[in-house]
């Protein structure tokens, strides 16, 4: 189970996100806090995996975000309005695992937190083209977007693939059977159209999925 923390200034923000992480079964909301200057006390007493931030993408986000440099620290997923890419690069440059727009879906947000959560970085595509320019070359060869959407749980599957993993230590982290491994893994070629591991994850690190 991942236990995330929660933080936005706004109420009705905050419930509503704590609403998107209850959906998914592997998720537990700790807690949460309505400042971000309030987060350290927060973060010792209840210890999370994930810290969840609905944040303005200004400097003094960057300044608050150095409590998180510490070695112990959680994963953090933080939210923002829009992100240029000096800003981007420097937040990403920090112990931040990733970055969506406060546009971002429920389950491009339950995907980034357990991504986060086994040390991936996730960069949303609406940031990834002003961060890495595409290649004309590249962009004949990889489609631009999936032919279906991947569920939350096959994003983390994918992830797992990038970093190597093999469907028994897979099952074993997720809590599954082989067997519904590999139906993930079935699923994730069907939908990214692909043939192999490496050009899945080549794929969805080219679509913003993962993060190389």
């Amino acid at each position: 189970m991942t236990a995330v923390l929660v933080q936005a200034s706004n109420l009705i923000m905050r419930k509503g996100l704590e609403s998107i992480i209850r959906t998914n079964s592997g998720l537990e909301v700790v807690g949460s806090a309505s400042e971000i200057t309030t987060l350290g006390e927060r973060i010792e007493a209840l210890q999370p995996d994930v810290v969840l931030l609905w944040q303005s993408n200004d400097e003094a986000l960057l300044e608050d975000l150095a409590y998180f440099s510490e070695s112990n620290a959680p994963a953090v997923v933080v939210l923002v309005d829009n992100a240029d890419k000096n800003w981007a690069t420097e937040i990403l440059s920090n112990p931040v695992q990733a970055l969506l727009p406060r546009s971002a879906t429920a389950d491009e947000i339950v995907a980034s937190i357990m991504a986060a959560a086994i040390g991936l970085v996730v960069l949303h595509p609406d940031f990834s083209e002003d961060l890495f320019p595409r290649n004309e070359s590249l962009n004949r060869a990889l489609p631009s977007a999936p032919i279906q959407a991947l569920t939350a749980r096959e994003i983390e599957v994918l992830g797992m693939l990038a970093l190597g993993w093999g469907n028994k230590t897979i099952a074993k982290q997720l809590g599954i059977s082989e067997h519904t491994v590999k139906f993930h893994i079935s699923s994730i070629f069907q939908k990214l159209n692909a043939s192999s591991r490496t050009e899945a994850v080549t794929l969805g690190a080219r679509l913003g999925l993962i993060l190389l």
